[in-house]
């Protein structure tokens, strides 16, 4: 039987002179680190102190020494999983091999040899502009050369990351020691037929001897099957009667199946290879209709709205990202309703923790191939790699039900058209060979089972331009760029697979990020801590549309740049979810950090969740309730994607900002399972002027003082705010009952009971509205706090962070109506007091 050896242990880091310890996996920064050679990059701008580091060569060495182990096998291979990125390897001074990409495993046979090891790697930087040199100037978004090398694109820096190039062995080494025969390659094809679940296993075999006959056999769901190896492979195939299916997270249960195959040499077992699957079926459809061109993902028949978010490697140094950070991170994403995670093409092909718990989350992966951003060169000694690395991670994630797209780069045939890259060209290679012909082919003849795209955005041909909303997926980033996020309103793309808008980090984040700094939008470490062009600028651009903004306020500013970045979201997500089923999906650019920075990220590079994150709980939820403003007046969008059908009462309630009812009506209204429901509000529910606002609450009572429903607040009309709860019923009808009323206050108001779901809008910007100034009581809770409003308090935010560096909020946003109370949850708070849970609360104020 192959034995396997970790390396991980005796390795030392070589520059010059100096040597220091190292750890594999891992990479130079990491060690640096360690050794106190650097300062941690994260912190103030001591990224600028450490850009030396990507500019050098090291060495990694360790002994490498026979065993009688190696005696009684026939070879000994060393393998590395992966090595960033162009490295020579030798072993007591004779070279084993040249290395270039990261995105790719090594074995080397060194049968019978001992002695030192060493891993030269050359600096990316040299690597990156001698090849530059050699094929000639490329367009990119960004000046450095991150596309003439087969690395992670964002380790030279991005709009939301450090500039910080890495080298290292990034990933597990190890010796192999094998005889006869190992099994080199497993190629699952995992269909469904009819309700019997189909796996062909395509088996490729290493041999010492040529003659020795194989079998392989294989077994999944108590089903065993056994097949010749002729040569170097085998086929063998199983069939699972009464196969349970994979379902996404809210569409069914996750059943997972394990799979065994041997490389059996008579009744000795040579190898043995082992993964879990699932039984689904995918698809894309992409056909035209009067609308133009779908991108519609079809999971076992079932038609889904994607309620996405784009994934860049959770730390500059992924060799960092253990197995539970994965699953910490994933399972945030799935608690806010997420069900697709885009792995964005300036990152890698992540580990398979990543993918494994996406696996038993439910989470449908889009996985990119590296590309993002640039022109790409097609010739050698690029191309080889790129089928290469396509070829092995396209096999290597297969066993994965959760893997259900692959697209071929991030904004790079956009890029082509839009970005001034065509003239400059002149016909040279751009990266089109790669995404139109190289990655097809290889996804077709290796995996078959899941479609592929060419891009995103992409209308599917270039019939189109390659961003045209109409036709397959789009990229919204006028809005944040140029304009205000009201716009997301102005059109109903197919698929919307970025977008998004900027925020800070939470507030211990940024004390830890710039210790001993005055806070302060501009100050340095806040500057170095933003890389998007003109990020400040667009920050307070898109906060004055809706906003006086804060004069001399960090902690002001701080709470309303994160409430507007929650609003902008809504405003995209409700709008596009309304229009379902002409729009299939929304991927939220972005999910999380990889370093303490200002982005447009919901979980931030310490992990801690910002006021998106829970606003996306709402956004995301099976069932929305969404006010929006028409031609023709105000529109009432019922979305429901449960699998139930949504009926019950809804009642909508037009409000002064003082706390007094005007008026009144309520209706029966049925969502169909996977629907949407529309209906027009009648006119004399519609808020007039900036003092007045509309309520409409699906479930829950009318009591007095009733308690709000549970999510967050966000921008749904020309100034309109959502919030919701749970599951609760709703239905369809006729309006009923329109009238005023003089009470004002807690008596006058429905609450929003626990699973209640509410919408409220208001028809101006926040500024324009005589908003009371904010009363309202606070009271210690078992395990958090309990707020009582005592007038309208819009957006109410318990910063807990502000508590204890370590404590967690379990809501964001909220709105409270006067009488209302709410209980917000908080773990990691070690000393409970009212004066300080008041003193960490936030709401929309009046204009001063």
């Amino acid at each position: 039987m192959l034995e396997a050896t970790p390396l991980g242990d005796g390795w030392i880091l070589r520059h010059e002179s100096d040597t220091l310890p190292a750890s594999v996996p891992g990479c130079v920064h990491t060690d640096l680190m360690a050794a106190g050679v650097i300062p941690d990059p994260f912190l103030g701008r001591d990224e600028t102190e450490v850009a030396w580091v990507g500019r050098r060569d090291w060495t990694y060495e360790r002994e490498l020494g026979g065993s009688s182990a190696s005696v009684a096998h026939e070879q000994t291979d060393l393998v590395f999983d992966g090595l960033d990125t162009v490295a020579e390897i030798s072993l007591d001074g004779q070279a084993l091999g040249t290395v270039r990409n990261m995105h790719r495993s090594y074995r080397f046979d060194v049968t019978g040899l001992s002695g030192r090891l060493s891993v030269r790697f050359v600096s990316a930087y040299a690597e990156a502009e001698a090849v530059r040199g050699r094929l000639g100037e490329r367009p990119a978004a960004y000046a450095e050369p991150y596309q003439y090398l087969r690395k992670m694109a964002c380790s030279f820096g991005w709009d939301w990351g450090p500039t910080l190039v890495t080298a290292g062995i990034w990933r597990p080494v190890r010796l192999e020691r094998w005889s006869t025969a190992r099994i080199a390659r497993v190629r699952p094809l995992v269909t469904v037929d009819e309700g019997v679940g189909v796996v062909e296993l395509a088996v490729d075999v290493e041999r010492t001897r040529v003659e020795a006959p194989l079998t392989v056999e294989a077994t999944v769901g108590g089903v065993r099957a056994r097949a010749a190896v002729d040569g170097s492979g085998g086929v063998v195939r199983l069939r699972v009667p009464d196969a349970r299916l994979w379902w996404p997270r809210g569409y069914g249960e996750q059943p997972l199946y394990d799979v065994e195959l041997r490389l059996l040499h008579g009744d000795d077992a040579l190898d043995v290879w082992r993964r879990r699957i699932g039984f689904r079926t995918v698809e894309l459809d992409r056909r035209s209709d009067a609308h133009g061109t779908g991108f519609t993902l079809v999971v076992n028949g079932e038609r889904l709205f994607a309620r996405g978010v784009n994934w860049i490697p959770d730390d500059v140094f992924p060799s960092r990202i253990t197995r539970a950070r994965y699953r910490e991170r994933l399972e945030q994403a799935a608690a806010a309703g997420v069900d697709l995670v885009r792995v964005w093409g300036g990152g890698i092909y992540e580990s398979e923790d990543f993918y494994d718990a996406c696996d038993e989350l439910g989470l449908l992966v889009w996985q990119d191939f590296p590309f993002a951003c640039a022109a790409y060169p097609e010739e050698q000694p690029l191309r080889g790699e790129v089928e290469a690395e396509a070829r092995e991670n396209v096999v290597r994630l297969m066993p994965h039900p959760s893997l259900v797209l692959w697209n071929g780069n991030n904004e790079n045939l956009w890029g082509f058209r839009d970005w001034g890259w065509e003239p400059g060209l002149a016909g040279d290679s751009w990266g089109e060979g790669y995404y139109l012909g190289v990655l097809p082919r290889v996804v077709a003849e290796s995996d078959p089972t899941r479609p592929y795209t060419a891009g995103s955005p992409w209308s599917g041909s270039w019939r189109h331009h390659p961003n045209d909303p109409a036709h397959g997926t789009h990229h919204s980033w006028e809005v944040w760029n140029r304009e205000d996020y009201a716009d997301y309103r102005l059109s109903v793309p197919r698929f919307v697979a970025e977008f998004g808008w900027q925020a800070p980090p939470a507030y211990a984040t940024l004390r830890r990020a710039l210790p001993g700094e005055e806070l302060a939008p501009d100050s340095p470490g806040m500057l170095h801590h933003q890389k998007a062009d003109d990020g400040n600028g667009k920050l307070e651009r898109g906060l004055a549309r809706h906003f006086t903004v804060p004069d001399g306020d960090f902690d002001r500013w701080h709470y309303l740049t994160q409430l507007n970045q929650a609003r902008a979201v809504a405003a995209g997500i409700e709008h596009w979810r309304a229009h379902w089923p002409v729009c299939a999906g929304t991927v939220v650019w972005q999910l999380n950090d990889c370093w303490p920075v200002t982005s447009w990220a919901a979980i931030d590079g310490d992990g801690r969740e910002k006021p998106l994150y829970h606003e996306l709980k709402r956004l995301y939820a099976d069932r929305l309730l969404t006010l929006q403003a028409g031609d023709g007046g105000l529109v009432l969008a019922a979305v429901n994607q449960g699998a139930q059908e949504w009926r019950g009462t809804l009642t909508l309630r037009r409000m002064s900002v003082a706390g007094e009812l005007l008026a009144q009506a309520t209706v029966r209204l049925t969502a169909a399972r996977r629907n949407v429901t529309r209906l027009d509000v009648p006119h004399e529910l519609t808020p007039v002027g900036p003092e007045e606002f509309l309520v409409a609450d699906a479930g829950g009572g009318a009591d007095a003082g009733g308690k709000a429903g549970g999510g967050a607040t966000a921008e749904a009309g020309g100034g309109a705010t959502a919030e919701a709860g749970g599951e609760t019923d709703a239905g369809a009808g006729t309006w009923t009952d329109p009238g005023a009323g003089s009470d004002a206050g807690a008596g006058a108001v429905a609450g929003v009971g626990a699973g209640g779901v509410r919408a409220v809008y208001f028809p101006g910007a926040d500024r324009d509205i005589p908003y009371p100034v904010p009363r309202f009581d606070v009271a210690l809770a078992p395990d958090g706090i309990t707020v009582t409003a005592r007038t309208l308090v819009r957006d109410l935010l318990l910063q807990a962070d502000r508590l204890d560096p370590g404590a967690r909020a379990d809501r964001g946003l909220v709105t409270l109506l006067p009488g209302e109370e709410v209980t917000i949850g908080v773990r990691g708070w070690k000393t409970p007091d009212v004066r300080s849970a008041r003193s960490a609360l936030y709401c929309v104020e009046p204009t001063r």
